[in-house]
């Protein structure tokens, strides 16, 4: 699986690309993309200033920070800073994703990324924050009881950030998605790191907790089976991930499992077997795009999402 397309919907609004000859309206139900090809001399700061000269900033409420150019090269920190900057002028921005780029624009495990902590701080009024990329991303322990939905999609999950994360405060979260990987390209970290993140960020209004693209995924459904605070989750999302036999068997037997509503297992290498028991679950169990692999050899085994 390749992220072969932009971002469609964002912050329940329809995204458009940003054009410079066009009108800037926020008044509809959009959600203003602002992305720079390759080819263009233009850099990103200079795109956002010329957007936010034109558009209404008191009444922004979301944006998307697409291709900077060239995201190989150039991580996002002059991005971060330049929203920062205008932090004061952008009193009702409450969503925010920097990195919405395809495979052709950036591959996701090639995207620099940048540091989070001055963006946190400027925005306490940020519900929703999802960033692509996680190479030289840097997320120090913060506390943002507005943050309701914290998403990093990336072939590699630093230990770092995670650790981060399992120090800080998000009171009022509703959705944590996080994208672990492959070692091959960042991954670092135990199902150990994970279930103290769970129980740092975990609270009663969560009820979508997602651990995807990962090739722990085993380890995590073993403990999260056994995991009794999973009861209240609306969805359990172990997607794109390894998930083998072994994984499947553990969500079977566990009691917290049924009182989920759905659990994705979608890209797996679970056996047919297996594969029906799951779907003999009294809840929604998406269980599609089934993988060639043997159950019992981690080697022989792909994340969905790594280069």
């Amino acid at each position: 699986m390749t992220i072969s397309d932009s971002t469609e919907i964002f912050f329940n609004k329809k995204v458009i690309t940003y054009e410079a000859d066009e009108a800037v309206d926020l008044s509809g139900n959009l959600v203003y993309r602002l992305a720079i090809d390759d080819d263009e001399e233009a850099e990103m700061p200079e795109l956002i200033e010329q957007f936010l000269a034109r558009a209404d900033k008191s009444q922004l409420d979301s944006l998307i920070i697409g291709s900077w150019g060239e995201p190989y090269d150039t991580g996002a920190d002059e991005i971060i800073a330049c929203l920062v900057k205008h932090a004061a002028q952008l009193p009702q921005l409450r969503a925010l994703f920097i990195g919405d780029m395809t495979y052709e624009e950036c591959e996701i495990s090639w995207i620099i990324q940048g540091n989070y902590t001055p963006l946190l701080n400027a925005f306490p009024q940020l519900e929703e924050l999802r960033i692509r990329g996680s190479t030289d991303l840097v997320i120090e322990p913060f506390t943002h009881p507005a943050m309701r939905s914290f998403t990093i999609e990336c072939g590699g999950l630093p230990a770092e950030v995670a650790e981060a994360l399992a120090a800080s405060s998000m009171s009022n979260l509703t959705r944590l998605e996080l994208w672990l990987g492959t070692d091959q390209y960042g991954f670092a970290g135990d199902v150990a790191l994970y279930r103290r993140l769970f129980a740092k960020l975990n609270n009663p209004g969560l009820n979508y907790l997602g651990l995807r693209n990962s090739e722990i995924a085993d380890g995590l459904a073993q403990w999260l089976a056994g995991e009794e605070a999973i009861a209240h989750l609306d969805t359990l999302d172990l997607s794109m991930g390894t998930i083998s036999d072994v994984g499947a068997e553990a969500l079977c037997a566990s009691a917290h499992v049924l009182k989920l509503k759905c659990l994705n297992l979608s890209h797996h290498y679970i056996s047919a077997a297996w594969q029906q028991k799951l779907k003999a679950l009294p809840i929604e169990v998406l269980i599609d795009d089934e993988q060639d692999g043997e159950d019992d050899d981690d080697e022989d085994r792909y994340v969905a999402v790594g280069e």
